[in-house]
């Protein structure tokens, strides 16, 4: 099933009919398509996302990195509580949203490499990056 995780009827899908799930996507707000494939995800050297940090930070700019990544899936299960809770129906299970998520085949992740900060990532993952760029005018 090749669908974009950010809607949960895909994974949900692949789920119920036990099917591979390729996503096909340009980042969670919340990290997570990192944290799903289990990635290794160093606070100490990649920023998160709204700190404005770069990859060499001082102390306090480390301190606040780890207090937004732990705050992270706290306003983003919010965001997905509808999806979760038809998700469980549907598998008739608890699920939550690593639970749909994991079990993804391939990650095709539409931002190039280059331009994000050097972080490791698993085989599963591919950068397809170029695609949906526009000129700005």
């Amino acid at each position: 099933v090749l669908t974009d995780p950010i809607i949960l009827c895909g994974a949900t899908l692949a789920n119920y009919l036990s099917l591979p799930a390729v996503f096909f996507m340009r980042g969670f707000p919340c990290n997570l398509h990192y944290k799903a494939p289990q990635c290794p995800s160093p606070l100490s050297y990649i920023p998160r996302l709204f700190t404005f940090n770069s990859d060499q930070m001082t102390f306090f700019q480390r301190v606040e990195n780890a207090l937004v990544d732990f705050l992270e899936l706290g306003y983003c299960n919010p965001f997905y509580e509808e999806g979760i809770k038809f998700s469980s129906e549907v598998l008739q299970r608890d699920v939550s949203l690593q639970d749909l998520l994991n079990p993804a085949s391939i990650w095709l992740l539409r931002f190039d490499f280059v331009f994000e900060y050097v972080r490791p990532v698993m085989p599963n993952m591919v950068f397809i990056g170029g695609i949906n760029c526009a000129q700005k005018k």
